[in-house]
This record gives structure tokens, C-alpha cells and sequence, in this order.
């Protein structure tokens, strides 16, 4: 399990750092997945890399605090609009210790 120290506590929230690897299939390619998913992890504060895979699916790499983490794993569930998630794969890794979020060329 890949949790960090814990981070702050905020509201009666204790903010406990997580890493995912996040793979999606669907119709998740040409509908602005990839920037979407960068804006949003921007909004949140997760940091990683998104990029399209030669089958047709999205991989991520994100990490950040579990609300934010949360919040980013809804958004994938769902896509932008003009996609269409079939399914979610979300395992916990090793953190990267990304600075920013960024979209990965094949």
C-alpha cells in the first residue's frame, strides 16, 4: 500500500497522500479525455501524467490527497462530455512524486 504520513488535518479530515494507476476503456479517445483530465487534476492538485495507449484506452498515473484523489476517480468514471466509459481499472502504487500533471505523447 502506497499511503504517505499523513499530511494535515483540515476540517476533521485527515489528508493522507495516495498514488493510482488508473486504466480506461471506452470510447475515451478523440472526446478530450487527456485535457480534461489535466484540467481537472489541476483544480484538485493531483499530479501525474495521462496518456492515450495504442488500444484504445487512457492510462494515468495520479497522485495526490485522498479527497482530491477521490474527487479526480469520480471524474474518470465519467469522462467529458462525448465519452463513453465502459470500464475502470484502479490499483494503488508507488508514488512518483510528480511536480505537475502532464499529458504523455504516445
Amino acid at each position: 500500500m502506497s499511503t504517505f504520513k499523513r499530511q494535515t488535518l483540515t476540517n476533521n479530515y485527515i489528508l493522507v497522500k495516495k498514488a493510482f494507476i488508473i486504466q480506461i476503456t471506452g470510447k475515451v479517445q478523440g472526446v478530450y479525455f487527456r485535457a480534461s483530465t489535466k484540467a481537472v487534476a489541476n483544480q484538485l492538485g493531483v499530479k501525474g501524467i495521462v496518456k492515450n495507449r495504442t488500444d484504445g484506452s487512457v492510462y494515468i498515473e495520479a497522485e495526490g490527497d485522498n479527497i482530491s484523489i477521490d474527487e479526480f476517480i469520480n471524474f474518470c468514471k465519467e469522462g467529458p462530455a462525448g465519452a463513453v466509459v465502459e470500464n475502470i481499472n484502479i490499483a494503488e502504487t508507488t508514488a512518483k512524486e510528480y511536480q505537475n500533471f502532464e499529458i504523455v505523447k504516445k
